[in-house]
């Protein structure tokens, strides 16, 4: 995907329609700048609130996509009360 833009007063560009739905980008969005030899290189980023950063460690979001697997196989169990939960755990 190819798209060009203008360079407009205070240095503003705009980013065409089809690579901000593509990225899924809103209004707000923050955007980093690279400079790589020649080109520029654009990301979106995502600020995350300090006290949530452990959610977002690339070992919490690993286990995160485990559990998602084994829900969507099924490889889950309700309990009706914690009892039953604490008996489970204590057979184990």
């Amino acid at each position: 995907m190819n798209k060009m833009t203008k360079i407009r007063d205070n240095s503003q560009i705009t980013i065409p329609k089809t690579i901000m739905e593509k990225l899924d980008l809103k209004k707000g969005d923050i955007i980093s700048f690279e400079i790589r030899d020649s080109e520029i290189i654009l990301k979106p980023v995502a600020i995350i609130d300090k006290s949530q950063a452990w959610f977002w460690s690339k070992e919490w979001q690993e286990e995160e996509r485990e559990a998602e697997a084994d829900i969507k196989k099924g490889r889950i169990k309700s309990f009706d009360n914690p009892n039953e939960l604490m008996k489970e755990l204590k057979d184990k």
